[in-house]
């Protein structure tokens, strides 16, 4: 699969993703799959004035990701695709896009929210989506830094 990283992280393009997990996997391509981003050129170009040189970034809403991403899967352009929640990326999978597993590199407290990692703070909701994922197939990981030992947040949210 040229999907080398499905991401949710809430700062979507941001140090940890350009120099962390791109140093280490090598991406030629960062998808974001975010509506109000898409349509927003001024927040755009400043997510990709923090994008090494030789990385393509998109800014897809959920309809295009939807119809685009099965071809760029297909393309075997090594990308990463990045959500800002568990929701979109849940979507995602609902429409047919094939997801193996899911890496949370970073869902801050708010209120609602209790914290269940450093970088991990999930409500209710974001606990059954997590649930619907693991029986759909799809492993749902945190890991905010490629060095990190994945944890499973299946196993943080129960109990």
């Amino acid at each position: 699969m040229s999907v080398l990283l499905f991401r949710v992280d809430e700062r979507l393009i941001h140090g940890q993703v350009v120099v962390g997990w791109a140093r280490r996997l090598r991406p030629r391509r960062i998808i974001v799959v975010n509506d109000e981003l898409a349509d927003d050129a001024l927040e755009q170009s400043i997510y990709r004035t923090g994008i090494p040189e030789g990385i393509r970034a998109d800014f897809w809403t959920e309809r295009e990701a939807r119809e685009q991403l099965p071809a760029a899967i297909a393309s075997e352009e090594p990308m990463f695709v990045l959500t800002a929640d568990l929701g979109s990326m849940a979507r995602l999978t609902r429409d047919g896009v094939r997801i193996g597993e899911i890496n949370v590199g970073g869902i801050h407290r708010s209120e609602g929210r209790r914290r269940v990692l450093p970088y991990v703070s999930l409500d209710a909701a974001d606990e059954r989506l997590i649930d619907e994922l693991e029986r759909e197939g799809v492993r749902v990981v945190a890991r905010d830094v490629p060095t990190a030992a994945p944890v499973r947040l299946a196993e943080r949210t129960r109990g």
